[in-house]
């Protein structure tokens, strides 16, 4: 029989927070994508694998919340720990593929197609697969048209989110991308969920996986830890808060602010236009009748 899915047992609370969770790992891992292209190329991966550690890890607690409100009634739900751990990998390595071609090739043309498809396809690979880590005594099937709309979502938002980090404007900037890409990551989920249709063969609780509460809930502590480490980082580097710094990325040196570089000298010999006044003096021998 078919079972009765309910996405919100605890009404808009799990759809509120895990919004924010969304825009909060949307917000730090773009202003990391923008701060890369502002530093030079030593520094950059560095930024770029911030941002997309910040990025998945927002998008794969912002799912799991939302899971917490996900019951089938009549029908316990168990998880598979390696499943779960498998699809927060899949985000990270996934987006951070995106916003590495976006980093080094720039936001536009074909690297921006690029990116945002291969981000998107890492959000969905993340939801489907997590999906697929749950037990339950019955089996579920998909709306091929629905996972479809889905994906789609994912890779529009991937791809509007990854150009708005590549404008390299102000924060307030960043924070509006971040808005819409949250919204859609979490419009993509629900569209997903949308598309999950539950037979129930009975109400045996599985024996292998755990519940939601013995899993998420202390799975969500690091992902939720980390995000706040890197929110701590983005906010004491100035330029996160600042735009475009005052000299090209190319006329800097790591390190060294612009005001204590050292002056330019000019190649080859100096010359010194007072040096050719200084003439050797010449002890000459006056010629006396004697020495004649």
């Amino acid at each position: 029989m078919q079972g009765t899915v309910d996405g919100f047992n605890y009404g808009l609370v799990t759809p509120l927070v895990a919004y924010l969770m969304a825009c909060l790992g949307g917000a730090l891992g773009l202003r990391c994508t923008t701060r890369a292209l502002l530093v030079t190329r030593s520094w950059r991966p560095g930024w770029l694998a911030l941002g997309s550690a910040a990025i998945g890890s927002g998008i794969w607690t912002m799912h799991f919340i939302a899971m917490m409100g996900f019951t089938i009634e009549h029908t316990p739900i168990r998880y598979d720990w390696l499943m779960t751990f498998a699809s927060l990998a899949v985000a990270i390595v996934m987006v951070g593929i995106g916003i590495f071609i976006v980093g080094y090739r720039g936001a536009r043309g074909t690297a921006l197609f690029t990116g945002g498809t291969i981000t998107g396809l890492g959000i969905a690979s993340m939801h489907y697969l997590g999906m697929a880590g749950m037990h339950l005594d019955g089996q579920l099937t998909y709306n091929t048209f629905t996972v479809s709309v889905s994906v789609g979502i994912a890779m529009a938002a991937a791809t509007a989110a990854l150009w708005a980090a590549g404008q390299v404007r102000g924060f307030l900037w960043s924070v509006g991308a971040a808005l819409i890409m949250g919204l859609a990551v979490t419009g993509m989920h629900y569209t997903g969920m949308a598309a999950l249709e539950v037979h129930v063969s009975g109400t045996t609780e599985p024996t292998v996986g755990a519940s939601p509460a013995e899993l998420l809930a202390p799975m969500l502590i690091g992902p939720l830890a980390f995000l706040l480490l890197a929110g701590v980082v983005v906010l004491r580097d100035p330029l996160m808060v600042m735009g475009r710094p005052t000299a090209p990325p190319a006329e800097r040196k790591p390190g060294i602010p612009a005001h204590t570089e050292a002056p330019h000298r000019p190649h080859g010999p100096v010359h010194h236009p007072a040096r050719h006044l200084r003439r050797p003096l010449v002890h000459r021998r006056s010629r006396t009748p004697q020495n004649r």
